[in-house]
């Protein structure tokens, strides 16, 4: 099967997936928070570009409506799961967010069977949208804590009160997204009984 340009990035969104788990994950590495937000970026910017390019040229296809939430679930799960690992994300907050992405997966799957593709409605994108810029923002401040703890070996930002640290600012905002996760899941499991008839 031949892909278009979009469908491409979004197949590319997948596979760097895996290089910024890696990069994020990597203790010994100088500088891991911006080398894995500079790949995370660059990631994000390919969800921006393919929807564009794809409405533009008109290269708009089935497989970029499925592949493409499923491009941004792999990269955005894959940030919880990497801070849940070094506490600066809730086990709820990646349940809820796993919950609702299985739920969808499951509906966009019985609308696909019945010839039916249900493209993401404006609260799942600003969902996606909400996790992409907090997870940039989150390792841009673990970036600045290891700059002035490790580099510069300062004490500062260990004096600053509990409300301002990283995992308290992390979880904040990562709620707003579970916030969002819910109310786009909501949404579209409502908008979907006009394709899907849940009673049979």
């Amino acid at each position: 099967m031949k892909l278009n340009t979009p469908n491409r990035l979004t197949v590319a969104r997948i596979i760097i997936t895996p290089l910024f788990l890696a990069v994020i994950l990597l203790k010994a590495l100088p500088h891991r928070f911006l080398i894995a937000a500079l790949i995370f970026s660059a990631a994000a910017i390919t969800d921006a570009v393919d929807g564009r390019l794809a409405r533009k040229n008109n290269q708009i296809t089935n497989f970029g409506k499925l592949l493409d939430p499923i491009a941004d679930k792999v990269l955005t799960t894959s940030a919880l799961l990497a801070f849940m690992t070094m506490g600066l994300c809730n086990i709820w907050i990646v349940m809820i967010v796993l919950t609702r992405e299985f739920a969808i997966s499951s509906v966009r799957m019985i609308s696909a069977s019945n010839g039916v593709v249900i493209p993401a409605n404006i609260w799942g994108k600003l969902k996606t949208v909400s996790q992409m810029t907090f997870t940039i923002v989150i390792m841009l401040l673990c970036e600045i804590d290891y700059i002035i703890s490790d580099v510069l070996n300062s004490d500062i930002l260990k004096n600053l009160p509990e409300a301002l640290s990283i995992p308290v600012i992390s979880n904040f905002l990562l709620w707003i997204t579970a916030a969002l996760t819910v109310v786009s899941g909501i949404i579209y499991i409502k908008d979907s009984k006009s394709f899907i008839d849940y009673s049979k």
